[in-house]
């Protein structure tokens, strides 16, 4: 027999929106909003998230190339190579020969590059504030640590 089909969809917190939702889905649905919140926090500064994303890590890890940024922020290389170039035009980032392997080309920002990232993360930081709203700081470490663990599994083990 068929369930009666419902007058509306659910609203987030809902049914399988809510706590009765898959693990998976809920994720999903989280970093919906999430995304969602940073492309309006950013946008003010002309930055996509995914820019903020590759400026972040360039900051973190200067010297890498466009294919470790991408294996980086789990973006393709091709997307990777196109916020690089945009970057580049705007004058945030800049790019320098391998000293041994010349066709390699390592990144870092350049002194607008870090002004720029700085307000960014100025705009980000209060989101970041908004997650953890509400967990003390050791339910917080078990977030972070179960986000992480869910990261590291590998592929196919599930069972």
């Amino acid at each position: 027999m068929r369930k009666p089909r419902p007058a509306k969809a659910p609203d987030i917190g809902e049914g399988k929106r809510g706590e009765e939702g898959y693990l998976g889905y809920l994720l999903r649905q989280a970093h919906g909003m999430h995304r969602l919140r940073m492309e309006r926090a950013l946008a003010g500064l002309d930055t996509t998230p995914p820019q903020f994303l590759v400026m972040t890590m360039i900051a973190a890890y200067p010297g890498l190339s466009n294919a470790d940024i991408a294996r980086l922020t789990l973006l393709t290389p091709q997307t990777v190579s196109v916020i690089v170039g945009n970057l580049k035009r705007a004058g945030a980032v800049t790019r320098t020969a391998h000293p041994i392997h010349g066709r390699i080309q390592e990144l870092a920002l350049s002194p607008s590059g870090e002004a720029l990232l700085a307000r960014c993360r100025g705009q980000v930081r209060a989101i970041e504030e908004q997650l953890v709203r509400g967990l003390s700081a050791a339910d917080e470490q078990v977030v972070r640590r179960w986000l992480v663990a869910v990261a590291m599994e590998p592929a196919g083990t599930a069972g």
